[in-house]
């Protein structure tokens, strides 16, 4: 998406300059050409930019303040909405999916079992997840390699790890010794949890692998929430065994 901003305060090609350079920081602004002579800031990004961020940034530079009309604030406000909707599209309906299955699965004698419910809910979730990576192996592990701290340094865990999933969820189904497929689940999703929180302090703009290579999902706090609830539910249910 591209947006037209007004920029006071420049007096030379000097500011104009200064003031792109800030802008460019912004780790989802992809380009920006800021003019003197017409007072504007053409910005491409990839994902909307509140005003105010815009504004902290082009206070780096200097005394200087960045407008927008109202009213197209508005308008690229509703058009970020809608374009986090469709972006992370796919992952909400597969995971709404796992979930309503493993509730409707979780009934037993007209009540609802808890315990079970986690069970039918991680095997789902390791077993779809990896089923998408498994659609390109190859690719998974070489965006996963991007972030992952472990895949990082050796690439052969970008090949492991859909594997890893899948026995995971296979474990989960069969009720396989709780303790360790509990353990392990923790582990693999602990750790890959800070990858993802090194990415995002580094405000890097990289694909996130978790649906493979099918969907084109940015890295954002959807993918931490994704790692950290999964390493919350096997704790949980380390204390429930």
């Amino acid at each position: 998406m591209t947006h037209t901003y007004k920029v006071n305060g420049m007096t030379c090609n000097s500011c104009a300059s200064k003031v792109k350079s800030e802008l460019l920081k912004l780790p989802d602004v992809l380009s920006a050409e800021v003019s003197r002579d017409k007072n504007e800031a053409v910005i491409e990004m990839q994902h909307h930019i509140a005003l105010n961020d815009l504004q902290k940034a082009v206070s780096q530079a200097g005394a200087y303040t960045i407008t927008a009309d109202e009213h197209v604030e508005h308008q690229m406000s509703a058009a970020a909405e809608t374009s986090w909707l469709k972006t992370y599209k796919p992952l909400l309906l597969v995971v709404g999916f796992i979930l309503l299955v493993s509730v409707a699965a979780s009934f037993n004698n007209g009540g609802f079992n808890w315990m079970l419910w986690m069970n039918y809910f991680m095997a789902g979730f390791f077993i779809a997840f990896s089923f998408f990576k498994f659609l390109d192996l190859k690719g998974f592990a070489e965006s996963y390699s991007t972030y992952d701290l472990l895949a990082a340094k050796w690439k052969g865990y970008g090949f492991i790890y859909p594997f890893i999933e899948l026995g995971l969820g296979i474990a989960y189904i069969l009720s396989w010794e709780p303790i360790i497929t509990n353990s392990v689940t923790a582990i693999v999703m602990g750790f890959s949890s800070l990858g993802v929180i090194n990415s995002l302090m580094k405000k890097r703009t990289i694909q996130c692998a978790c649906l493979g290579t099918v969907f084109n999902l940015p890295m954002s706090n959807v993918t931490l929430i994704e790692d950290a609830v999964m390493f919350l539910m096997a704790i949980g249910m380390l204390f429930m065994v």
